[in-house]
């Protein structure tokens, strides 16, 4: 089988040490997370860990019965890229006479879609939404220039299907819903 990207949306209470326990079930089977990120979700006192991770189906598979196994689980599923609308962010910090004094950096800035979020007369701030692709894009173009700063969040996603998350976990027979 083939290596993929998948990813995994967990759907849990939020208790102290799950993250841990989570990572842990990676970290037994040798798995690298690609990213990870951790919110509130649409159902109120449940929280959704989104983790994307480069395996084969198996694999995955295997993975969600060990996460559901976790008590503060509620539900896991895995989507593969085509099955998600996905997104990234990134922050980019550049010294800010370079916003003035190249137009260079002006055209990659209006050419990527960046926004800018704030200047100050030390450095200014670049926001960039996107697929990871683009944001990589945009961090080699704003690379030559010299970033004194830059961040990426893990990726955000939801399905193309119509998923009723809160439908599904009633079916479970989840308290929390």
């Amino acid at each position: 089988m083939e290596k993929e990207n998948f990813t995994i949306s967990v759907y849990t209470e939020n208790n102290i040490g799950l993250l841990n326990r989570i990572s842990a079930i990676f970290l037994k089977r040798h798995i690298n997370l690609d990213s990870m990120t951790a919110s509130a979700s649409e159902i109120k006192d449940v929280f959704r860990f989104t983790i994307v991770v480069k395996i084969t189906e198996e694999q995955v598979k295997k993975l969600i019965g060990q996460i559901e196994k976790q008590i503060e689980v509620i539900k896991a599923f895995y989507h593969k890229d085509e099955e998600t609308i996905y997104q990234e962010t990134a922050l980019f910090k550049v010294a800010s006479k370079l916003l003035f004094e190249d137009r260079q950096i002006q055209n990659v800035i209006k050419n990527s879609n960046a926004n800018i979020v704030t200047v100050t007369p030390e450095f200014f701030v670049l926001e960039k939404t996107g697929r990871r692709r683009e944001v990589e894009a945009l961090y080699h173009k704003l690379e030559p220039f010299g970033l004194m700063q830059f961040v990426r969040s893990g990726r955000i996603a939801v399905t193309k299907d119509k998923m009723h998350i809160s439908k599904i976990l009633e079916s479970f027979g989840s308290e929390t819903v």
